[in-house]
């Protein structure tokens, strides 16, 4: 089971990952976050990191959100 929560959080982040290159979008930050990665019963989940505001205005218009109050 273990193995299996690992290629998914894998999988997972390699489709985030394209996605977000069709729209021209790099988050330079993006990867598993280890803390949840190791462990017994690893959670692991993804970690978006940081990006500069003109990337987040970006990723706002992909998601539909460029409208939102700041």
């Amino acid at each position: 089971m273990t193995k299996e929560k690992i290629a998914d959080a894998e999988a997972a982040l390699d489709v985030l990952a394209a996605a977000l290159e069709r729209c021209g979008i790099v988050l330079p930050s993006l990867g598993l976050d280890l803390v949840t990665y190791c462990g017994q019963s690893p959670r692991p989940l993804i970690e978006l990191g940081r990006c500069n505001p003109q990337t987040a205005r970006r990723l706002a218009a992909v998601i539909g959100d460029e409208g939102a109050p700041s």
